[in-house]
């Protein structure tokens, strides 16, 4: 039975993301946002949403090592597992903006939570801190976008144009649904997948820790997984390393920055 909740928890937490992203990415690019931020930010959060779902549901059940253990443990399944099975597929040339730009951002995050964690707890003031990062790290993705050259915004409508107007989820009222849809699967399915990694971890006399940077990491980075080597595979390595680079920033500033304001 544990085995079955575990194994529904993580199919309901890969189809809320696939929802959640589906629903956002196609509201932000209808606000004109550049394809390359919504890969930074809606897509690569979105994409996270179940390590987020995932710690805050840990730490309100009182498992703050599984709530740590995903988060850490999902940053290095994105980076060894994730790009390295991107660049088996194609080399990863990426934009020199991820190099100069979003990559210092992720390890500049990685650092400032390594230091608030040398005190053995992160406080909920250092929550603070982490989630407002977080809210003027995609405020100066978003500004950044708009001052963009009108060439660079065709280059980005070429590289991922539009929905079409006819298309099934092109109008606001069925976008709105599919945010709703993936939020709903996305709280049941952490609360599933928390409730049974807990119990296997008591059954096998595992650590919630291990669980956490192991089975939990691993499939709650299912969705990065399935969007990084679809981008690998069509040609767009600038997104399948901005979804990790993306997704690494927003598991270390919003999911353990959320987790240390709930507990």
């Amino acid at each position: 039975m544990t085995t079955l909740l575990f194994l529904a928890g993580l199919a309901a937490l890969i189809a809320g993301a696939e929802l959640l992203v589906r629903g956002a990415s196609k509201l932000a690019l209808s606000l004109g946002i550049s394809p390359l931020v919504v890969g930074l930010t809606v897509v690569a959060f979105g994409t996270s949403s179940p390590e987020l779902a995932v710690s805050v549901g840990a730490v309100t059940g009182g498992q703050m090592d599984l709530a740590v253990g995903n988060v850490v443990g999902s940053n290095i399944l994105n980076v060894l597992l994730i790009l390295g099975l991107s660049a088996l597929i194609a080399p990863l040339v990426v934009d020199i903006q991820l190099i100069r730009q979003e990559v210092p951002i992720m390890i500049a995050a990685s650092v400032a939570l390594l230091a608030m964690c040398l005190d053995g707890a992160v406080s909920a003031a250092e929550g603070v801190l982490l989630v407002a990062a977080l809210v003027a790290y995609s405020v100066f993705l978003v500004r950044q976008s708009r001052r963009q050259t009108q060439a660079a915004q065709d280059e980005y409508a070429e590289a991922l144009p539009r929905p079409a107007a006819a298309a099934w989820d092109s109008r606001l009222p069925v976008q709105l649904a599919l945010v709703a849809a993936g939020l709903v699967l996305l709280v049941l399915g952490s609360d599933w997948l928390v409730t049974a990694a807990v119990a296997l971890a008591r059954a096998f006399g595992v650590s919630d820790l291990v669980i956490g940077l192991t089975i939990v990491a691993a499939g709650t980075s299912m969705p990065e997984v399935a969007t990084s080597l679809l981008a690998a595979l069509r040609g767009e390595r600038d997104i399948a390393v901005g979804n990790v680079v993306g997704s690494n920033t927003f598991n270390i500033l919003g999911c353990a920055g959320i987790s240390a304001m709930v507990a």
